[in-house]
């Protein structure tokens, strides 16, 4: 009898290792299937580990220099790196080289929150619900600050699942959906072929006809997105909308982000609850993990697959300059234990309990 796989049982080709030994960065991912947010990591050119921590429901991720923010079900956390934090962590001292811990937690409510980014200092989020791009702050569950043109009233309908965020020069210039409908989950009905991309600052439809859209990246002045439903990598021209797919990534591809000259890219199982999905070409050879492509190359050099617990992958973030990161969630008792001041970081000693 075949013996039953460990708890987040992955695999990796050989380079992976290698890759992210020499470029010194470590990779997060959010799985909202899974629970999960991991960090992976490679302690040496042969051997990579990896950090799940429990987050209910998490998708989008957003990073400045010192926070990570994780959109959950009903809230969304931020956290702060506190390297000096590392050292003595109760745990495992003297092994992390970062240290992200939860400091405040927004209430936002079940937003259906995806791709997020820090923006002139401010958290902005995909609300994929009220189909908007949201400031989420302290002041309410959230403030809209953009819509489609195509959008008459901001509902909790998810109308168009406006889902993905690129930025130029630090503001939000497109965002991608599946859909430019004005009804209740109206883009359910052309799911597969109805995709569009915007440009933000004119609030125009720049591509249309596309497989359910995700993550709007703009690398070397290009406009990467991966047509999730076809597991393509692809790059769009703005000024005619025509695309060009560079990769077949045998996934639905979801989650993207460059470091150095590497592309990780996202992958999930194809979900299989509805028709839809079972005559499209990655039917049969989708899988949950990363994909590694090269830009010099054009091609994709590795992968890693996931053997267990994770099927869904929603978004990915480099952490540069971390060859170990540690995170804690709310639901680590350590996070009650960590004090940090402008000066100082601390370990309180937990009291006894008292009978």
């Amino acid at each position: 009898m075949k013996k039953p796989l460990s708890p987040f049982t992955l695999t990796y080709t050989p380079n992976i290792s290698e890759i992210l030994y020499d470029l010194g960065c470590s990779v997060a991912v959010s799985t909202y299937q899974a629970g999960k947010v991991i960090l992976l990591s490679a302690i040496n050119r042969d051997k990579m580990i990896q950090l799940p921590r429990t987050f209910d429901n998490p998708m989008g991720i957003a990073l400045s220099d010192t926070k990570m923010a994780v959109a959950c079900r009903n809230d969304l956390i931020l956290l702060k790196n506190f390297p000096q934090l590392s050292k003595n962590y109760p745990s495992k001292p003297e092994t992390y080289d970062a240290f992200f811990i939860p400091q405040c937690k927004y209430y936002t409510g079940t937003l259906d929150l995806h791709d997020m980014n820090f923006v002139n200092k401010k958290l902005i989020a995909v609300n994929t619900l009220f189909s908007c791009l949201s400031e989420i702050d302290e002041e309410y569950s959230f403030t809209p600050i953009w819509e489609p043109e195509f959008i008459t009233d901001l509902a909790p309908e998810d109308r168009c699942h406006l889902n993905g965020i690129a930025l130029k020069d630090g503001q939000i210039e497109y965002v991608t959906a599946l859909g430019d409908t004005d009804t209740k989950q109206g883009w359910r009905e052309n799911k597969t072929a109805g995709g569009v991309i915007i440009h933000v600052p004119d609030n125009k439809i720049i591509a249309k006809g596309l497989s359910m859209p995700h993550s709007p990246r703009i690398y070397n002045n290009k406009l990467y997105f991966l047509n999730s439903a076809q597991g393509e990598l692809c790059i769009c021209n703005p000024e005619d909308g025509s695309v060009e797919t560079i990769a077949k990534l045998g996934g639905f591809a979801r989650g993207m982000a460059k470091y150095s000259d590497f592309l990780f890219i996202g992958i999930s199982k194809l979900r299989h609850t509805t028709a839809v999905f079972k005559d499209l070409p990655i039917a049969k050879t989708s899988f949950a993990g990363i994909v590694v492509f090269y830009l010099p190359y054009n091609k994709v050099i590795g992968q890693i697959r996931y053997e267990s617990s994770v099927d869904e992958i929603y978004d990915i973030k480099i952490l540069p300059s971390f060859r170990r990161p540690g995170i804690l969630n709310t639901e680590k008792e350590e996070i009650n234990l960590a004090i940090v001041t402008p000066n100082t970081t601390y370990w309180a000693v937990s009291e006894p309990d008292k009978k």
